[in-house]
């Protein structure tokens, strides 16, 4: 095993931009959150299709019990976040889509009993095996995206994976959750790495970390010391830079190379994880743990910012009291961060397994005025896009043309907006302009 710091990487000084980090939970020790009365699961929390409700109401059910089941290649489980009655379902606002969405109620009994959980060793158990876990266990990735881990990691014998790339970048202002637990419990993610080094027959693992994150880094290091994986395993600092923790951006960061317009990482012979996921993977495989609770970042406008582990479900109402609350003046509440984060209609709005911060805030509205033409959206785009043309051709409707331009290679990050002397929500229109496009079947 290679264990090595290497030389701070980045992309070109021009692009990604550089907002406050605000990061005001960055030394508050992981809590735990107190169990909710009640929990309310969508029962759409992934890409890809919702999950098949397999409960009814007057069920008792115990946490980690499939409350909905995958429906799809590309699906994933849901288990019971708390031990209870199931309710009568209902239909609610996503907290992901701001769509419609039918969600299943469980009313708590205060026991939190759990299904009795099935450990296993890593070595008696066959890769198929060790997949059938992650998949079972409902595991998504809680970096933000929600892809179904098991179908990243299914890969098929033509397509093999050549280096697995673990993101602890964690770039977006206030959320520390990520960097919590990279110093808290960094044996969690190495035991999730050798299970998927193991996985995917990969001999070469980069874990990509931000250099102003020294303690992670540290910690990191003698986790991956004591673990003693086989092959090249590597902690790598990065420059902290957003959206250094973009998956693209991060490959082409470390490895110097991009990823196909319209492709995934696996296209070019790489798996990226999130390193709260490779310690669900751990949970899941070793332990038969399935995904129910998740390190959670409260901050922003409360009392005291912290980081929580928090079932799903419960509401963000609940958490922010746990921090002392909100003063008059926040009036939004973003389910992630302030560059790519989701407002919420409500308070009350159930955590998803993507949820890794609630973040309080007073409303900004900036005035849409006129392009000058200065041209810093394409010096602040990480991907080397034109994000402004995007914004004329999604105004006149020409909605064909953004494919000529590679919207698709577009990560949303947000960069191009931050940096807008004229107020232009770009990113809003670039989210338009590809629904349209793939309405037209252009994806």
């Amino acid at each position: 095993m290679k264990v090595d710091l290497l030389e701070i990487l980045g992309f070109r000084r021009a692009e990604g931009v550089h907002p406050p980090g605000r990061k005001f939970a960055a030394d508050q020790a992981i809590e735990r959150a107190p169990l909710p009365e009640g929990v309310i699961l969508p029962i759409s929390q992934h890409i890809g299709a919702p999950a098949k409700p397999v409960v009814k109401s007057g069920d008792q059910v115990l946490v980690g019990q499939v409350v909905a089941e995958s429906s799809g290649g590309c699906s994933a489980p849901i288990h019971a976040t708390i031990s209870g009655e199931v309710k009568a379902p209902t239909t609610v606002v996503s907290p992901a889509t701001g769509s419609l969405v039918e969600a299943i109620v469980i009313e708590g009994d205060g026991e939190d009993a759990w299904i009795e959980l099935e450990a296993a060793s890593l070595d008696a158990l066959s890769s198929e095996e060790a997949l059938a876990r992650i998949a079972g266990a409902g595991i998504v990735g809680l970096g933000g995206a929600a892809f179904p881990t098991h179908v990243k990691l299914n890969r098929p014998p033509e397509s093999p994976v050549h280096t697995l790339l673990v993101n602890g970048a964690e770039c977006e202002p206030y959320i520390t959750s990520d960097d919590r637990l990279m110093i808290e419990d960094p044996d969690r993610i190495a035991a999730g790495i050798q299970v998927l080094m193991k996985l995917l027959s990969v001999e070469k693992t980069i874990i990509g970390i931000e250099h102003n994150k020294p303690k992670a880094i540290e910690s990191m290091r003698a986790a991956i010391a004591r673990a003693d994986l086989p092959g090249d395993v590597r902690v790598v600092g990065v420059s902290a830079k957003y959206p250094m923790g973009a998956e693209k951006t991060l490959i082409k960061a470390l490895l110097g190379v991009e990823v196909p317009e319209g492709g995934f990482p696996t296209d070019i012979g790489i798996v990226v994880q999130n390193v709260a996921t490779l310690a669900a993977v751990a949970d899941a495989v070793l332990d038969g743990r399935p995904l129910v609770e998740r390190v959670v970042t409260v901050t922003g406008l409360v009392e005291r910012p912290k980081n929580l582990i928090s079932r799903f479900g419960a509401p963000a109402s609940m958490l922010i009291d746990v921090c002392g609350g909100m003063p008059e003046g926040a009036d939004v509440v973003v389910f992630g961060g302030p560059m790519m984060g989701i407002a919420q209609a409500s308070c009350d709005a159930p955590l998803l397994k993507s949820t890794n911060c609630v973040l309080a805030k007073e409303a900004s509205l900036r005035t849409e005025r006129g392009c000058i033409r200065c041209g810093r959206c394409i010096q602040r785009c990480p991907m080397g896009l034109m994000p402004l043309m995007y914004v004329n051709l999604t105004k006149k409707e020409m909605i064909a043309d953004l494919a000529d331009y590679h919207v698709l290679n577009c990560v949303e990050c947000g960069a191009c907006t931050y940096d807008c002397p004229a107020g232009i929500p770009i990113v809003s229109y670039i989210k338009v302009g590809k629904a349209k496009l793939r309405q037209l079947g252009g994806n």
